[in-house]
């Protein structure tokens, strides 16, 4: 256990599992008080138990303005402020060029850029000055990847967005950030193949990363650690890679 974020109140979207689950559980051992959403009520629970007596989780999705509206209004009743923000829900499917559907499309940049939008501005109320507001990018908006091109131009709105935020939010004080992984170990990527499948695709993922593996949520959850802490004070509008060198090569 540390105390970087001791009396801090953080909330992680997406904080059932993977990395959003790793991430909550490295921000509840450095002290921070944290809030969770997912939406599926046993895995959110499952995850309750797994972070410990410092975690409430609320189901909740992202994508549906009205949940979000309802999760920030019992933050405000029960903790009266945020102070890290970690808006990590997302995810994506893989469809070619020519059989991409409105639906796909619509899922996708419904979580992954107006979920996430409107996370953090309807979090705005709350956040307390100096607070940390992290997004999770990845390296597929800078690395194409057949079959993937909807869910990483929705990644490279997020990186976009970031930059035009971060002087929204001067005279706040309040840091925002990117955290964009590589392949890391997670149902989430797991699932885009048939489970006879996922090994192979593994194996082929982690060949294409100069460290030779996949990363793990805990990596990435560390890293989001850091730039919630005072120890990422002055680091702003930014985009930090865990990802094993991948997008550097």
């Amino acid at each position: 256990m540390g105390n970087k974020l001791a009396d801090k109140i953080a909330l992680v979207t997406g904080g059932s599992s993977g990395i959003g689950l790793a991430s909550a559980q490295a921000l509840a051992a450095q002290g921070a008080k944290v809030w969770i959403t997912g939406r599926r009520q046993e895995e959110l629970d499952a995850a309750v138990a797994l972070i410990g007596p410092s975690a409430t989780g609320i189901r909740a999705d992202a994508s549906v303005l009205s949940d979000l509206d309802e999760v920030y209004a019992r933050i405000s009743s029960e903790s009266g402020r945020l102070d890290v923000l970690f808006a990590n829900a997302g995810g994506g499917d893989m469809l070619p060029l020519g059989a991409i559907t409105e639906a796909h499309f619509d899922r996708i940049f419904g979580t992954n850029v107006r979920g996430v939008l409107f996370t953090v501005q309807k979090a705005l109320p709350l956040l307390s000055t100096g607070a940390s507001v992290i997004l999770t990018g990845s390296t597929a908006a800078v690395k194409g990847e057949g079959s993937f091109s909807v869910y990483s131009a929705s990644k490279a709105a997020v990186r976009s967005l970031v930059r035009s935020w971060a002087l929204d939010l001067k005279g706040r004080g309040i840091r925002i950030n990117v955290v964009s992984p590589g392949p890391v170990r997670t149902p989430g990527l797991g699932g885009l193949v048939p489970e006879e499948q996922r090994q192979g695709l593994f194996d082929a993922l982690a060949a294409g990363v100069p460290l030779g593996r996949l990363g793990e949520p805990e990596e990435v959850g560390k890293t989001v650690v850091f730039l919630a802490s005072d120890d990422a004070s002055f680091i702003n509008a930014a985009e930090i890679y865990v990802d094993g060198g991948l997008a550097q090569i």
